[in-house]
C-alpha cells in the first residue's frame, strides 16, 4: 500500500470512527443525564466490561493481529478459492469456540462475579444485579467477535468504512435503550444490558452485505486441522495477552474499583471514554490500517517498505499524541462539566471524573504508539515478543496500584484517619476516601509507558526498523507547537477557573473557543515550521 493510500485509508477509517465517537459521546451524555454516577451504574459498567473485553480482543487485539497476517499471506501466495476456504473454516472454528465460551460464562456467572467484582458483596443487591446483567450482556461477545472477523476481512481488502461505521449501531441501540426501554422498565439500568444484546446482532448483520460483495460470505466449517486455522491459533494464543495489556489493566482496575466508594467505576468509565477520542479516532485507525500494510510488505519481502511504514506510523502517533496529552490534562474539568454535568451527573461527579482523566491522559502518546508497535511484531507473525512486554506492564499496573494505595493510606493524613476509623481495614478505608479511583488511572498510565518503551526497545533490538532522516527537526517542530498550544490553553483556564455555574451553552462556547484556539495555534505553528499535509503521506 503506497504512502498516499495509507493516509487516505487512515482518513477514511478516522472519519467513520469520528461518527462512532460522536454518537458514543451522545450515548454517554444520555447515560449521565438519565442514570448519573451511582452503584447501579457501576454494576452495569462492570458487567459490560467482560463482553467489551472480548470485543477488544477480537476487533483490536489478538484475533485480528493473528488472522490478518495469515489472510494477507493467503492473498499474496494462494488464490481466491484458498482465501474463501480459509474464511469458511476460520468462521466455523471461531463460532464453535464462542458458543462454548458463552455457555460457560452464562452458567458460571455467580462465580465470575466474585472474580471480576469481588467488592460486590455476595448476597447484596449489587451482586445479584451483576449476575443478571452479565448473563444478558455476554452474548454480545459472540456476535461482536463474528462481526470483528468480518471487519478484519473487509479491512484486508481496504474496505475500511463499513467496519469503522458499525460501532455507531451500538451507540444508537444504547441510546434507544436508555431513552425508550428504561422508562418502560421503571428507570432500571437493566435496560442498557438489553441494548447491548441487540447491538451485537445489529453490528454483525450490518457488515455481511459488504462481505457478500467480495464473494467471501462464509459457510462455517469446523476444522481445527486446517493449516491456516492452526497457524492462526498458534499466533493467537500469545496475543491473547500481549495485544490487550490495556484491557487486562482495565479489568484489574475494575476489580480494585469495586472496593472503592460508590460511583468510582462510573467516574473511571467517563474518563476512559474521553480518552477514547484520540485513541479510537486515530490510534485504532492507524493500527488497523498499518497492520495489513506491514503484513503485505513482510509477505512480499520488502524490508524497506516495512520500515518506512513503521516510521510513518510513529510520526503520526506523536503528532496526535503530544497535543492530545496536554489538551486532555488542561481541559479535563471543562470537558467533564460541559459534556456530562447535567441532571443526575453532579458537580462532584464531574470533578471526580476529571481527576482520573488527568492521571490517565499522561500516557496518551504511549497508548497511541502501542497501536503501531504491536502490529510491527504481529505483521511478522512474531506473537511472542510482545508478551514479554505485556507481562511486565500488567505486573507494573498491579504493583503500582498496591503501592499507590499504600501511599494514600499510610503517607497521608486522610488515609491514616480512614484507617483509624475502620480499624485498620484497607478495603473499608479505601471505600471511605473520595478520589482514590484516580490512583487506578495513574497506575494504568505508568503501565502504558512501560509497555510502549519495552516494545520500542525490543523492536530496535530485532533490527527490522531503520529510523528515517529528519527526526530531530520533526521533534523540535512538535515541541514548539505543543508548548505554544499548552500556554494558550493554560491562559484560558486561568481566565475561566470555574465551569460549574454556567449554562450548557455558555460552557460549550467557552470550550469551543479554548480548544479551537489551542488547536488552530498548534496546526498553524506546524505549518509555519514547514510541515505540510504531503509530509503525512508516508514514503
Amino acid at each position: 500500500m503506497s504512502g498516499n493510500r495509507l493516509l487516505r485509508s487512515t482518513a477514511i477509517f478516522s472519519s467513520m470512527t469520528f461518527l462512532s465517537r460522536v454518537s458514543g459521546l451522545v450515548r454517554d451524555q444520555v447515560y449521565a443525564i438519565v442514570f448519573g454516577a451511582n452503584p447501579a451504574m457501576d454494576v452495569f459498567i462492570a458487567a459490560f466490561r467482560i463482553p467489551n473485553f472480548m470485543r477488544r480482543l477480537s476487533a483490536e487485539g489478538s484475533f485480528s493481529m493473528a488472522f490478518v497476517p495469515v489472510l494477507a499471506e493467503y492473498k499474496e501466495r494462494h488464490g481466491q478459492d484458498a482465501v474463501k476456504d480459509l474464511v469458511d473454516r476460520v468462521t466455523g472454528t471461531l463460532l464453535a469456540a464462542l458458543l462454548v465460551v458463552t455457555a460457560v460464562v452464562l452458567l458460571a456467572a455467580p462465580w465470575l462475579t466474585r472474580v471480576i467484582a469481588p467488592g460486590f458483596e455476595v448476597g447484596s443487591d449489587k451482586h445479584a444485579l451483576f449476575i443478571e446483567m452479565l448473563r444478558i450482556t455476554f452474548p454480545y461477545a459472540l456476535f461482536i467477535s463474528l462481526a470483528s472477523l468480518v471487519g478484519s476481512i473487509l479491512n484486508s481488502y481496504q474496505r475500511f468504512a463499513v467496519p469503522a461505521l458499525s460501532p455507531v449501531l451500538l451507540n444508537l441501540a444504547m441510546i434507544a435503550a436508555a431513552l425508550g426501554l428504561a422508562p418502560l422498565m421503571g428507570g432500571s439500568v437493566k435496560a442498557l444490558a438489553w441494548g447491548v444484546f441487540a447491538a451485537g446482532i445489529l453490528q454483525l448483520c450490518f457488515q455481511l452485505p459488504a462481505l457478500a460483495k467480495l464473494g467471501l460470505l462464509p459457510r462455517p466449517r469446523l476444522d481445527f486441522a486446517h493449516a491456516g486455522v492452526r497457524k492462526i491459533l498458534t499466533l493467537m494464543v500469545p496475543t491473547l495477552f500481549g495485544s490487550s495489556v490495556v484491557q487486562f489493566n482495565l479489568l484489574f482496575n475494575t476489580m480494585a474499583a469495586s472496593y472503592l466508594i460508590g460511583g468510582s467505576i462510573t467516574w473511571l468509565y467517563y474518563s476512559d471514554r474521553l480518552l477514547e477520542f484520540p485513541l479510537g479516532m486515530f490510534g485504532v485507525a492507524i493500527g488497523t490500517v498499518i497492520l495489513p500494510h506491514l503484513s503485505s510488505r513482510h509477505a512480499a519481502t520488502d524490508p524497506d517498505g516495512y520500515s518506512k511504514g513503521l516510521d510513518w506510523g510513529f510520526r503520526l502517533c506523536l503528532m496526535i499524541g503530544l497535543p492530545a496529552c496536554a489538551g486532555l490534562i488542561l481541559c479535563a474539568e471543562p470537558l467533564m462539566s460541559t459534556l456530562f454535568q447535567y441532571r443526575s451527573f453532579t458537580v462532584e461527579d464531574a470533578r471526580m471524573s476529571s481527576w482520573s482523566l488527568i492521571a490517565q491522559s499522561t500516557a496518551v502518546p504511549a497508548f497511541l504508539l502501542v497501536k503501531v508497535l504491536a502490529p510491527a511484531f504481529y505483521s511478522r507473525q512474531d506473537t511472542r515478543t510482545p508478551v514479554k512486554a505485556a507481562v511486565v506492564a500488567v505486573l507494573t499496573n498491579a504493583l503500582c496500584t498496591i503501592g499507590l494505595f499504600a501511599g494514600l493510606l499510610y503517607a497521608t493524613s486522610t488515609g491514616q484517619a480512614a484507617l483509624q476509623a475502620t480499624g485498620g481495614s484497607w478495603t473499608q478505608a479505601l471505600a471511605a476516601i473520595p478520589g482514590a479511583h484516580a490512583l487506578l488511572a495513574l497506575a494504568i498510565a505508568i503501565a502504558g509507558w512501560v509497555n510502549a518503551l519495552q516494545l520500542a526497545w525490543l523492536l530496535r533490538k530485532a533490527g527490522v526498523y531503520r529510523r528515517q532522516p529528519g527526526w530531530g527537526r520533526f521533534l523540535r517542530q512538535l515541541g514548539v507547537a505543543t508548548l505554544a498550544m499548552t500556554l494558550v490553553v493554560l491562559a484560558f483556564r486561568l481566565l475561566w477557573p470555574d465551569w460549574s455555574a454556567w449554562t450548557w451553552w455558555e460552557r460549550g462556547v467557552r470550550l469551543a473557543v479554548m480548544v479551537g484556539a489551542g488547536g488552530a495555534l498548534y496546526a498553524g505553528l506546524l505549518y509555519l515550521q514547514g510541515i505540510r499535509p504531503r509530509d503525512l503521506r508516508g514514503h
